[in-house]
Formats: structure tokens, C-alpha cells, sequence
């Protein structure tokens, strides 16, 4: 193979690439690398050929041709491959433009980038892009035909179901997020967290269980109508043929026959004469009955025309005529080849997957022919119909013309009434009646079924007659307020320190100020203050589990690097985006190997930030010149800065303009905006800042009350918020927890980075008076320089330092270690030892600690280690003087 897939999967969100959701695939194209498209004789010519509409790709050239003169030019097969992955999308009716193909740092090695409607069909339209590329700088004859017929199917299998398709369209009109809930199903989410509506098919949340039955019973139905005045066909529940015989002769023929409990037609024979078939109508409906009954309605067969009514919400908003199944002669060509022509009509297909359906030769259809004195041999006189089956239902074949406009004002008021009785706000009612447009009252009619969750496709694309938006009234149901996106405020906050500190406190704040609010972090997902998910969640996985949450008001959600590389965002876009700092860590990953890459990365939080004329705000670190560089080019909603330095040179011309920044001034937090100054909290009485020694937490303060501003928080709560928020494990677990302990001091913290732990250092030197004993790791996926400098920098901050490994990340057993270990003793001012477990790192240190003493654990156990030093006491200096 000249094409090699390393790595294929969908971005579901902003993502480092793109704004949009996309798929990534990393290529190697090998030895091509040396072969760029022009040496290839021909080939942009055959790429032509095989696809002509690829013309219409404008490239960077910006006109159409543009692509094909790329290729003819000289260009790689990476880029070949995305341009082709997204002409197969829209060739089987996805309309899709976006795709970007940037090269690596290893030779050969690209990263292919384009966008998606459908993610499996997005990955399949990926390999079939590659395998068609690769034969065309083979030279051989590529048969698109498998492609395109596989792509299909694929996007079949995947596809939304035309009723389900026609909500979510509407929803995504009005900018309301959709996820469906469970995978092969229907079952779908409109909406954010308390905002939400679900729905599956056609039912909705808001669908009465006891409408449900009712409308699951048919005779149950029948009374309910006939006890309110509608008319309803007369009829009985009979439980054996012999109770049928006697039913029919009681009601008169012709006579109907249908199971007590199914639904889509399935089971009904209509216009049934005679014994024999009443035999055959009752074996059809007996076997189509859904429960274990085994009880048959026989009623009396309405001459009428099958009308399917539709409400919704209460309103009647369509009407159509359904006829059974049916053929109409021309006076050449048989019954059969007429069905064959029927059925090759594009609009027909298996079950609901298109607007109409196929005919099926069945024993009902034998009998409706028999009855005829037809066989599906005989040749039909031209305008002579032939009736195929005896429900007009469309999913047995059936056609439908719409009569909206044509029914009568009390026949509308009957078939809404009809709903409120039933108590379904989804209700499809089958009436039988001669003609919409007089009264029912005056004409022979009867409403022979109502349905839950009915089909929508004969609204949508009728037969015949004009096709109504019925998704866009099941929508306007769900969300009255046109101006409702279903949207909660979401908060994104990202850095490469102080991600979840800030993230938690956000969080406090927002509870302090009454709002159930649902956080991701790395750790844990709460909903309102209560853990339901413990990990990593400092990803997509954490949007969607948040925003899925029924009780949900706003969405704090951590956003790691390692989350945006792998999957997006998870979110489409946010109301407050927070880029805290952008520092060296995690280089080398996923190709972010330099500082303005990893600014790229952590920029897309606020380049995913709603613009400011919608309401959406970025807050950046103004101490940070990346950030300021990177953040401000990048942001695209109103920016609240804040800074440790209130006479930033950099900010006069945003405060000119009456840009809003935080920032500290005589020991308080305050917010300046113009020439206002608003006092929000002492630094000194903020519990995180531990009286100013930790000034990075002072930041993270200020990023977190810039959040609260920008969702409209008083200043009071935003002040009972960072006086409420304790650096404990309870509300801070493994960011700057504290303890003191018969003399000894410990600080429990995370910082596995160097940027960290300089931040760190002006708490440790606060709080420690005697010798500072540490206990330290890092994840083994850093670069072999940072281990290094993580471990000079931690010889700097103690005396004594015990290094352990737990999580080598594909290194050697005992090789992170090692690097830290020797960037240790390379700054020469420590006591240095590995020992690799932690927890007997940990007790080594505890049990060495004496009064006096500073702990600085920085370990990944959190848990566990709070939970020894709580329940072990340290020697007092009398213990140490007897020994």
C-alpha cells in the first residue's frame, strides 16, 4: 500500500483544525512524499473524469478549477485525499466544503482534516478517499460505483428517520443543539440541561402515558369518543372466531376486522363481505395482535375516504387523503408490471426509510385481486384502478394527498377536541369520511383510530398537494419562544495551570448565587455539588454528560489540551471562554511541539466563545504575553481582562474604550471599567490567595469573578463566593490543600509542570519556616528536558526530595524517575532519593517529617494521601527528645 491511516477519527466540536466538527485522519503517504502529484502523468485529468463535479472545488487558488490546478501544479496525496473525502460526501447529498491538510514534523506524515454531517459516513468517506487516490497514482481504473453505493449505505444506516429528520431540522433552524441519546434508536435531546425537550419519533416527553394506552386500545378509544359525542364506527371485542361470526351478523355487513391492540394498519381487513373472509380478516388481525389477548375488534365498514388528521399542540396543523395501495391501468401492461413501475419510482423505499413505500405482493393483496376477479397477470383497461390493499396506510404503500386548506372549521374543531380528550399532544386520528370540507354531522363518517407517535412523512411530501412543515409545529410545541435556542450559559475555562481551581471556584460562585450548575473537571463531574462521575473529565466526555443533565442552569467545563486534540470541544460554542496562561508542558504530544502551537490549541476555547453582539465574552491573563497575543487575536466575544498590575501599559486603550478589566489594588480585588472602580473582596480575606503568598491563585480568583461578571452575578455574590471557597479537599481536592499537624505543615498540590511549581514557590517559601521535605512525579509522556527541569526546579524548593513513578506513559519501568531524579541532583542543593511507589514515597516523608517541618506532596493519590495524614499524627519535639 502506498497510503497508510494512522489514526481516523471524528472531531465533535472547535477543534485545533477547525470551528466545525470535522474528521481527522493522520496519513502517511510514504514514498508518494518524494512524488507529488504532477509527476504522476494524467492524473488530475482522470480525477476529472471520475468525479467532474470536483471541478467546482475553488482550493486556495479561490476559483472554481482552482484544485484540479493544484494537482496539475504538483501537490501531495494527503491533499488529494481530503479534497476527494469531501466530494464523496456531497455527491451522496451531504453538502459539505471545509477540509485542511497541513503537514508534520515526520516526513510523509500528514494530518487530513475536512468537515462532516453524519460521523460514519464522514469515517467511511475517509477510506474510500485513500483507497481511490492510492489507485490513481497506481494508474488503475477506479469503479467509483462500490464507493458511492457503500457510502449509501452507510449514510441509510445512520440516517434520522423522515418524522425524527423533520424535527431536528427545524430545531437546527432555529440554532437549538440536538444529540441523539441512544445509539440505533430515535431517541433524541433538543437542548441544554434544564432547557431540554426529548423526543423519540414522534413521541415527546410532554406525551401522556395514559394517552398512550388509550390510543394502544382501540376499543378503549372508541368508547371514549362515542361517550363524547364522536362518531365512531359501531363494533365488538370478540376473543374467537365464533364471537366474530355472531358480531358481524349483529353489526351487518360489510364489516372491518383489526387487532385490539397494534398500530400502522398492520393486521386490518376492510370492506370483509362473507364468512369465508371474515375468516381470513380475523387469522390477519390475530396474528398482528401485540399482546397476549388475543382479542379482535369486528366493526362496521364506514364508506368513506381514509383521512389521516394531524395535531399538534393542540392545533390542527394537516390533513391528507390516504389511498390503499393501488395501481391504474393503461390498457398494455399487466398488474405486476405496473407495481414493478410503481416501485422503481425514487421516492419509494424499504419500510420508512424514503418518503414513500414499496409494494409488496402479500395474501391481502391476492384477496383485494380476487375480490376484483383480477390476477396479477391481467392487463388493466387503460384509467381503470386496481386496489392492492385494504388500509391506506403509507407504510403498506399507500399515497396521500394533502387537504389542509380544505377542511371545515367544525371538523377542525372536532378533530382538536378529539385530542384533548385523548390527552396526547402528538395525535394522529384516522377518519373516514366522504369530504373534508363538510361537517361530520352531515355525511356518512367516523373516526376509526387514533395514533400516538404518528408518522409524518405523508405531511411532509404528499403524493400529491403541498407539503407541510409539521417538524417546524412539533418545534414551536417544544420551544414557544421563538427567541429560545434551548441554550444554558456554558462556561469553558483552559491554561496550562489553574485550570481546576478556576474551574471549581466558577462553579461556587454561580451555586453561591443560586444556579444548579453542572461542572467537568479533571477529578470529577458534579451536578449541583454532587459527584456522579469520578476520572478525567476534563474533555468532551464532561460536556456531554453536563449538558444532558435535566437540571442543569449553567455548564463550567475544565477543557484540557489532550481533549481538544483528540475529540473538539464537545460543544458547538460557549457564552464565557477563560484562557488563564499559556506555559511549556505536554510539548511534544500530538504533534504541538512549540509554544505558538499549544497557543493555537488552547485559543480555541475562546474562538469558540459566542461573538460580543450575542452576548459572549472571553477573559484573558493580560500577565501572560501569549496569552495577550494569541487570546486577543483569537477572541471573539466582549474581553474582560485581568492582571496583577493595574498600571498594565497594555490595557489603557481597552479601558479607554470602556473595556471591563480585574485587577489588584491596595490589597483588593477590584474591577475597573472607564473611570469606574468597583471594590469586589480583600485579597487577604480570599481563603485560595493564603494572604497573598499565592498569588497565582489570586489570578485564578480574578478569572473566576471576570466569569461570574460576564453571566450577570451581583458583586455581593461574586464576594460571598471567594470568601466561601476553602482550599480543602472537600472544595479544592489536590489544589493547594493545607494542613497542620502537631507542628508539621503539608500542602497537597497537583503541580506536575515547571510553570507550576514556580508559581507554587512563593507559597512554599511562605509557609515554611524550617526544612521542606517533597514528595514528587510526573506523567512519563514529557519530553525527556522537561522531566529534567521539573526536577531541578522541585531541588530548588526543598531539602529533601523523594521521587517516585507511577505512570510511565510508555516509558521504561524506573526511566521518568530517573530524569527527575537527575535533574535534582544536578541543581545540587537537595537531598535526593527515588522511591518508586508512592504511597511509600509518602510515608517515607511523613514519617520523617518533624515540628517545623513543610510537606509539599505532590502527588497523584490524592485521595488516599489526605486520607493518611488525617489519620496520623505527627512526633511532638518531647516524643523526638525522649527518643
Amino acid at each position: 500500500m502506498l497510503l497508510h491511516i494512522l489514526e481516523c477519527r471524528a472531531l465533535r466540536g472547535p477543534n485545533f483544525y477547525s470551528r466545525y466538527q470535522a474528521i481527522y485522519m493522520r496519513l502517511d503517504i510514504g514514498e508518494l512524499e518524494d512524488r507529488p502529484s504532477d509527476q504522476v502523468p494524467g492524473i488530475a485529468e482522470k480525477l476529472e473524469r471520475l468525479i467532474p463535479t470536483i471541478y467546482e472545488h475553488r482550493c486556495s487558488v479561490g476559483e472554481a478549477g482552482g484544485f484540479l490546478q493544484r494537482v496539475r501544479n504538483g501537490t501531495y496525496a494527503g491533499h488529494m485525499v481530503e479534497h476527494v473525502a469531501i466530494e464523496l460526501q456531497n455527491m451522496i447529498g451531504f453538502s459539505v466544503g471545509y477540509g485542511k491538510t497541513v503537514d508534520s514534523y515526520e516526513k510523509g506524515i500528514y494530518h487530513v482534516v475536512f468537515r462532516y454531517r453524519d460521523e460514519a459516513t464522514g469515517l467511511a468517506a475517509a477510506e474510500a478517499a485513500v483507497a481511490i487516490v492510492e489507485q490513481l497514482y497506481n494508474g488503475e481504473d477506479v469503479d467509483l460505483g462500490p464507493h458511492i453505493d457503500h457510502l449509501k449505505e452507510v449514510r441509510d444506516a445512520n440516517a434520522l428517520g423522515p418524522s425524527t429528520g423533520s424535527i431536528v431540522n427545524a430545531a437546527k433552524a432555529r440554532n437549538i443543539p440536538w444529540y441523539n441519546l441512544t445509539e440505533g434508536t430515535s431517541y433524541t435531546q433538543l437542548g441544554h440541561g434544564i432547557k431540554q425537550r426529548r423526543f423519540q419519533a414522534t413521541v415527546t416527553d410532554a406525551s401522556g402515558i395514559i394517552g398512550h394506552s388509550i390510543a394502544d386500545d382501540k376499543e378503549w378509544t372508541k368508547q371514549i369518543l362515542d361517550d363524547a359525542g364522536v362518531p365512531v364506527p359501531r363494533g365488538q371485542v370478540c376473543y374467537s372466531f365464533e364471537e366474530a361470526q355472531e358480531a358481524a351478523a349483529w353489526i351487518g355487513w360489510p364489516v372491518v376486522t383489526k387487532p385490539l391492540s397494534g398500530n400502522h394498519g398492520r393486521g386490518v381487513t376492510t370492506d370483509i363481505a362473507n364468512d369465508a373472509d371474515l375468516q381470513a380478516g380475523w387469522d390477519a388481525a390475530l396474528a398482528r395482535v401485540r399482546d397476549d389477548s388475543g382479542a379482535v375488534i369486528v366493526e362496521s365498514y364506514i364508506k368513506g375516504e381514509d383521512h389521516r388528521m394531524l395535531v399538534i399542540g393542540g392545533k390542527l396543523v394537516a390533513a391528507a387523503r390516504r389511498r390503499p395501495a393501488h395501481v391504474v391501468g393503461d390498457g398494455e401492461k399487466t398488474i405486476q408490471q405496473l407495481i414493478d413501475i410503481e416501485n422503481s419510482d425514487p421516492r419509494r423505499g424499504v419500510g420508512h426509510e424514503n418518503l414513500l413505500t414499496q409494494i409488496h405482493v402479500d395474501v391481502q393483496t391476492e384477496r383485494m385481486l380476487d375480490q376484483a376477479g383480477y390476477t396479477l397477470d391481467t392487463v388493466l383497461p387503460e384509467g381503470e384502478i386496481a386496489f392492492l390493499k385494504s388500509t391506506a396506510n403509507i407504510s403498506t404503500g399507500g399515497t396521500a394527498t394533502d387537504l389542509t386548506d380544505e377542511v371545515h372549521p367544525e371538523v377542525k374543531f372536532a378533530m382538536e377536541r378529539i385530542g384533548r380528550l385523548v390527552g396526547l399532544d402528538i395525535i394522529g386520528i384516522d377518519l373516514l369520511a366522504e369530504n373534508l370540507s363538510v361537517p361530520l354531522d352531515q355525511q356518512s363518517a367516523g373516526v376509526v383510530e387514533v395514533n400516538a407517535g404518528p408518522g409524518f412523512r405523508m405531511h411532509m411530501a404528499p403524493t400529491h398537494g403541498t407539503p407541510r412543515p409539521v417538524g417546524e409545529h412539533v418545534l414551536e410545541m417544544l420551544f414557544p419562544d421563538p427567541t429560545d435556542d434551548g441554550r444554558i450559559p456554558i462556561t469553558a475555562i483552559t491554561g496550562t495551570n489553574g485550570k481546576t481551581t478556576t474551574t471549581r471556584l466558577t462553579t461556587h460562585i454561580l451555586r453561591q448565587a443560586g444556579h444548579s450548575v453542572g461542572m467537568g473537571c479533571t477529578g470529577t463531574v458534579e451536578i449541583d455539588n454532587n459527584v456522579i462521575l469520578r476520572g478525567d473529565y476534563s474533555g468532551p466526555a464532561a460536556a456531554q454528560a453536563v449538558l444532558r443533565e435535566p437540571t442543569v442552569e449553567h455548564a463550567v467545563l475544565e477543557v484540557a489540551r489532550g481533549g481538544i486534540m483528540r475529540r473538539g470541544l464537545g460543544f458547538d460554542e460557549c457564552d464565557v471562554g477563560v484562557l488563564l496562561n499559556i506555559a511549556s508542558d505536554h510539548l511534544g504530544e500530538r504533534d504541538i511541539h512549540t509554544l505558538e502551537e499549544l497557543a493555537r490549541c488552547k485559543t480555541v476555547v475562546v474562538d469558540a466563545a459566542k461573538r460580543k453582539e450575542n452576548g459572549g465574552y472571553c477573559v484573558l491573563n493580560a500577565d501572560d504575553p501569549l496569552v495577550m497575543e494569541h487570546g486577543t487575536y483569537w477572541a471573539r466575544g466582549e474581553i474582560i481582562y485581568f492582571t496583577m498590575n493595574p498600571e498594565n501599559p497594555a490595557l489603557a486603550e481597552h479601558l479607554a474604550s470602556l473595556g471591563m478589566v480585574l485587577t489588584v489594588k491596595q490589597g483588593k480585588i477590584v474591577m475597573l471599567r472607564g473611570k469606574v472602580t468597583v471594590e469586589i473582596v480583600e485579597v487577604n480575606d480570599v481563603p485560595i490567595a493564603f494572604e497573598g503568598h499565592a498569588p497565582f491563585n489570586v489570578q485564578n480568583a480574578m478569572a473566576a469573578a471576570a466569569a461570574a461578571i460576564a453571566h450577570g452575578i451581583e458583586i455581593d455574590d461574586i464576594r460571598a463566593g471567594l470568601l466561601t471557597f476553602h482550599p480543602t479537599p472537600a472544595q479544592m481536592p489536590g489544589r493547594t490543600n493545607y494542613f497542620e499537624a502537631d507542628g508539621v505543615k503539608c500542602l497537597i498540590d497537583y503541580g506536575h509542570n515547571v510553570p507550576a511549581l514556580v508559581a507554587l514557590e512563593p507559597l512554599v517559601n511562605g509557609l515554611a519556616t524550617q526544612r521542606k521535605i517533597g514528595v514528587a512525579t510526573a506523567p512519563g509522556n514529557r519530553r525527556d528536558e522537561d522531566l529534567s527541569a521539573l526536577g531541578a526546579q522541585l531541588a530548588k524548593m526543598c531539602d529533601t526530595l523523594y521521587v517516585y513513578e507511577t505512570d510511565s506513559r510508555g516509558r521504561a519501568e524506573g526511566e521518568t524517575a530517573k530524569l527527575i531524579h537527575d535533574g535534582a541532583v544536578s541543581e545540587g542543593s537537595a537531598s535526593v532519593e527515588t522511591i518508586m511507589g508512592e504511597q511509600e514515597a509518602v510515608a517515607r516523608a511523613i514519617g520523617e517529617a518533624e515540628p517545623g517541618d513543610f510537606l509539599l506532596l505532590l502527588v497523584d493519590d490524592i485521595e488516599g494521601t489526605t486520607d493518611r495524614l488525617k489519620g496520623r499524627s505527627f512526633p511532638t519535639q518531647a516524643e523526638i527528645a525522649r527518643v
